[in-house]
């Protein structure tokens, strides 16, 4: 695949598997301007790689995400002057709308995305890993969606996945008080899918996790991903006309011929993705 020219992340890709590194660990990879260009170049590189079938979203440094960078982005947002125009908010509400575009590239990347957290993971981390399909972590992480605690509003997509994600009262619990939570307790409800002793294992389980899923038909996988994401906002009826009408235009695959024969071979199947 063609990489991206990327400053605050970094893109390494073996094999089918591409692993998207946040590289500011000196900043504690606070999201600042540059996070917000990168991010959407390196999953545009990433959905049109026909090579890459997973993503792992990951972290250098000790902390994963410290959230919005507010030392660069603060005067962005408050603007440099006590009583704002009308056309400060109209810019305001247009660089909110350019950075919920950024991060819902994420959740839109055709292929699974694979958080892998370590440390803290505070405000906008929660932003980003919401916007992921799996998230596992290690037993260091610790999860804040931070906002109120600045007299903030979430608003690059925690307050709407996160209660795709978590049971009500959870969501109510962790928004309105802004308070951490212990990476135990985000297994317990469901935040994350498996925690790992450190940072090491957290790596290594998120790559086996990665070659577990790349193993498959890359069609059958981003197909499955394609009709849950539709599912999630329509009936059960919808759901199962849309699926019907998936499988009907995709399900006859060599992909799926590969399978058949390769079980009745007794071999492992060679996925094309076609």
């Amino acid at each position: 695949m063609k990489a991206p020219d990327l400053s605050v992340l970094r893109l390494d890709v073996d094999d089918a598997v591409a692993t998207l590194w946040l590289d500011r660990p000196d900043a504690r990879n606070a999201m600042n301007a540059s996070f917000f260009e990168d991010l959407p170049a390196a999953f545009e590189a990433i959905g049109a790689a026909e090579s890459v079938r997973v993503v792992v979203l990951a972290a250098e440094g000790p902390v994963f995400c410290a959230g919005l960078d507010l030392k660069e982005m603060a005067p962005a947002v408050l603007g440099d002057r006590e009583e704002t125009t009308v056309r400060d908010r109209q810019a305001l509400l247009e660089r909110i709308r350019s950075m919920q575009a950024a991060l819902q590239r994420v959740a839109r990347c055709p292929k699974p995305v694979i958080a892998a957290v370590h440390g803290p993971c505070i405000g906008g981390g929660v932003d980003l890993i919401t916007a992921c399909d799996i998230r596992i972590a290690s037993a260091d992480a610790t999860f804040s969606v931070r906002e109120t605690k600045l007299s903030m509003v979430a608003d690059l997509g925690t307050l709407q996945r996160l209660q795709r994600i978590l049971p009500q009262g959870h969501v109510a619990e962790l928004v309105y008080t802004g308070k951490d939570i212990d990476a135990a307790r985000a297994a317990r409800i469901g935040l994350v899918n498996d925690v790992h002793a450190g940072r090491e294992a957290l790596h290594e389980a998120a790559r086996g996790l990665a070659q577990d899923i790349a193993a498959n038909s890359p069609l059958a996988v981003q197909g499955a991903k394609q009709v849950l994401t539709q599912s999630r906002d329509r009936s059960v009826e919808e759901g199962l006309e849309y699926v019907a009408l998936w499988n009907a235009a995709f399900l006859q695959s060599h992909d799926l011929r590969e399978a058949l024969h390769a079980y009745r071979e007794g071999r492992p199947p060679s996925f094309r993705g076609e």
